[in-house]
């Protein structure tokens, strides 16, 4: 009996340690393809190809047919349609974490829930400062965010070698930030609500739960039931991404053959490798003419550039520092307080995640584009500057080996 208990056990643990490595390797890997796109959008925008750019992502797309049609441009379709399979995916992540995972335990989890909160008020609180009775002071939740993808990747590629450990907390505290950015979106960057709209949608998720809770485990019944509740919060004025996350987190999750974790798996690859390069090929063309950096020292610019490039690693180190120096939390095993700066500075890449917040932010274009400018800057500001964090405590390493 204890031999297949303990068999049990081990095979458990190499579920979670497989599914880890493949979620690790999917944002690495993603990472690289991410930034290509960011770039390659960059480069046109500056480009002859500019008009012919701009042309594509606001050609009007209708899907459907006569009155159950839907029109929006293809850049709508790509951030409010594709992205909502997007946050459909960290929804499933974020329960699977939450529930079989890394986040299972409180104990376990409180430095990377801690860090997170840190690290989204810190930033928060300075953009505010700085863009005080400004007319952009609504784009406090830009620097909020954290690009898991990205932070990842520089991770991965400038400290392979760094202890198992950082990469996972650094994988909870994004999956953390992600929520937290969730939550700021549906509450705060929202248009006028239609109460009938919204109510459909809630009525639609309720039906999810529903059959969660009776065990139904036909997919296209949990795939109506988010086309629906899409559909009524786009209607709504709720950012339709919201009904994507939510249903993520009803999704069957019971057995390791799951429709969460058949789900997960099938979507993960389409939404590192097709959707988030979309996203960033639609909303990374940033036109840099002579006049671009020039609006560097704007209350927007700044914010967001101090925002992340010092908000971030400074409120996730804090918080790290607060709770081991108090002795609430020890230590991780061949962790120091370097590897915690580095990943808050890589916590500072909010690349995807602040893009999507500064779209809903601001309607103006020339505020848009500041912004879009400055959070590709401090993403790469906050990238070199963890990878040179971790290359050094790599070095130091090696002379005391």
């Amino acid at each position: 009996m204890r031999k297949k208990t303990n068999h049990i056990v081990i095979e458990r643990v190499k579920q979670l340690t497989d599914a880890f490595i493949n979620f690790f390797q999917y944002e690495t890997l993603s990472s690289s393809l991410l930034f290509f796109c960011a770039v390659l959008a960059m480069i046109i925008a500056n480009s002859s190809f500019l008009v012919s750019y701009e042309t594509l992502l606001h050609k009007i797309v209708t899907v459907g047919i006569r009155d159950l049609s839907l029109s929006m441009s293809v850049l709508h379709w790509i951030n409010d349609g594709l992205m909502a399979v997007f946050f459909f995916v960290i929804g499933m992540e974020i329960k699977r974490e939450f529930l079989f995972g890394d986040l299972k335990s409180l104990s376990a989890t409180i430095l990377p829930i801690v860090a997170a909160l840190g690290g989204m008020i810190f930033p928060a609180l300075i953009y505010i400062g700085v863009n005080w009775n400004e007319p952009t002071m609504g784009g406090w939740g830009i620097p909020m965010a954290t690009d898991i993808a990205f932070s990842l990747g520089v991770l991965a590629f400038a400290a392979g070698n760094a202890p198992r450990s950082i990469a996972i907390f650094l994988t909870a505290l994004a999956i953390v930030d992600d929520l937290g950015a969730i939550i700021v979106i549906a509450l705060f960057y929202t248009n006028e609500i239609s109460w009938l709209a919204l109510l459909t949608g809630g009525v639609s998720l309720c039906v999810a739960a529903l059959l969660n809770r009776w065990k139904v485990r036909f997919i296209s019944c949990y795939i109506v039931c988010g086309i629906i509740a899409w559909y009524a919060f786009l209607q709504a004025g709720i950012h339709p991404t919201i009904a994507g996350v939510l249903l993520g987190l009803l999704i069957p999750a019971e057995g390791a053959h799951s429709m969460l974790h058949k789900l997960e798996t099938a979507l993960v690859k389409w939404s590192s490798y097709l959707i988030m390069p979309l996203f960033a090929l639609g909303n990374a063309g940033v036109t840099i003419d002579g006049g671009a950096f020039s609006n560097i020292f704007t209350p927007v610019s700044l914010g967001i550039l101090l925002g992340l490039c010092i908000g971030k690693p400074l409120g996730i180190f804090a918080s790290v520092y607060v709770l081991i120096k108090l002795k609430l939390i020890k230590m991780p095993e061949k962790l120091g307080f370097g590897h915690f700066l580095g990943a808050g500075s890589l916590g500072g890449i909010g690349f995807t995640m602040s893009l999507f917040i500064a779209f809903l932010a601001f309607s103006d274009p020339h505020i848009l584009t500041t912004a879009k400018l400055s959070i590709v800057c401090a993403s790469l500001l906050s990238g070199l500057i963890g990878a040179v964090i971790f290359k050094i405590i790599s070095a130091k390493n090696n002379v005391v080996e």
